[in-house]
């Protein structure tokens, strides 16, 4: 297949590419408009591969993204451009409705006016998979409560509301236009190249710098965690042997309290960072309650049976196995984490930007 990317510089897009590069013969066009989050050494392994292509743009931007897909004839569209930070969106919910609401809508028409154009064979394999979250359900508040695909809708902060709105614009375009599309919801994701202002990379390099480890309210928020690599497998599933007009939860099987993780993390680095910093005897000393962000949902929990009996995938990592991968890797990878620390891994996406360009 030839699958055409949003978003694909980002944590969750770019370990679906190095999957697909990695471990099949699909070919990749990423297009991402490099915003912060967006970080082209995440892809560092992938960027010489004959089956991937990369394009600086702006989802919203209708003639480039139309151009793009009339160049690249995809058989598929995985739409996961978004604005994804709560705390970005409490302070600023502009750029979540510009990026997750409007450039959804224009991706939408973008790929309406190329799928109509397929010769019918085309346009009934083709597949628009767009990527959303577990956050546009709100919270559980029964201790056995879990996510389903006919939840209600019920979304907290400014992002889940612009996701929560992105995911009725996709179900609509199906359900007018006859768009071939897919929806998935994903619990919590960790991993390799999480960007460092994320709980679990920001706890980790936190505690390597003897810094405290800010922790919301009591911490007994709880989430579903979902290994990145496990991620990217289900949504290779979704995309290629879901049903069209189906919605699709991926959760990792793994309720944890936000306090218990910061916990395990700690854990974790007095094993495989004994060294600590000047005075520190134990890095879960540094753990510093604070005050609780507005509007926090208490709790997420993912019933994942229907991807698991439909599609036959189930997540490899227990949270214990994946967090120690994920606490192994950032030791063994302190050079990026530092590039996205003092913006220098901005000087590549600027170079992408001006090659584009020229």
């Amino acid at each position: 297949m030839r699958i055409l990317i949003t978003g694909g510089a980002g944590f969750i897009g770019s370990a679906l590419i190095r999957h697909l590069i990695g471990h099949t013969e699909h070919s990749v066009l990423n297009v991402d408009k490099l915003t912060y989050a967006g970080n082209l050494e995440s892809l560092a392994s992938v960027a010489d591969d004959p089956h991937y292509r990369f394009l600086q743009a702006d989802i919203a931007d209708q003639d480039v993204i139309g151009k793009a897909l009339a160049e690249f004839q995809p058989d598929a569209v995985m739409h996961l451009a978004a604005e994804s930070h709560v705390d970005r969106s409490i302070d600023g919910p502009a750029d979540f409705i510009q990026t997750n609401i409007v450039g959804t809508y224009a991706l939408l028409e973008s790929v309406r006016a190329y799928w109509s154009k397929l010769p019918e064979a085309q346009r009934q394999a083709f597949r628009f998979h767009h990527i959303s979250t577990d956050e546009v359900y709100g919270d559980l508040h029964g201790a056995d409560d879990l996510f389903r695909e006919d939840t209600p809708y019920a979304p907290s902060s400014p992002y889940s509301a612009s996701k929560a709105a992105s995911d009725h614009l996709v179900r609509a375009w199906h359900r007018t236009y006859g768009l071939p599309v897919l929806v998935s919801n994903c619990s919590n994701n960790y991993g390799p190249y999480h960007f460092p202002e994320k709980l679990i990379p920001l706890v980790i390099l936190n505690a390597l710098e003897g810094k405290p480890l800010p922790v919301y309210g009591d911490g007994s928020q709880v989430r579903d965690w979902l290994f990145v690599e496990d991620h990217a497998r289900a949504l290779l599933e979704v995309v290629t042997r879901g049903a069209v007009g189906e919605t699709y939860n991926i959760g990792g099987h793994n309720e944890q309290k936000n306090i218990d993780v910061v916990r395990a993390i700690c854990a974790l680095l007095d094993e495989l960072a004994p060294h600590k910093p000047a005075g520190l005897s134990r890095y879960d000393a540094l753990i510093t309650f604070v005050s609780d962000r507005p509007g926090h949902d208490r709790r997420y929990a993912i019933d994942a049976g229907k991807i698991e009996r439909d599609l036959g995938w189930k997540p490899a990592e227990t949270f214990a196995s994946g967090l120690r991968k994920t606490v192994r890797w950032y030791l063994d990878n302190l050079d990026w984490c530092r590039h996205v620390q003092d913006g220098s891994y901005q000087r590549e996406r600027l170079g992408a930007i001006k090659e584009q360009h020229a």
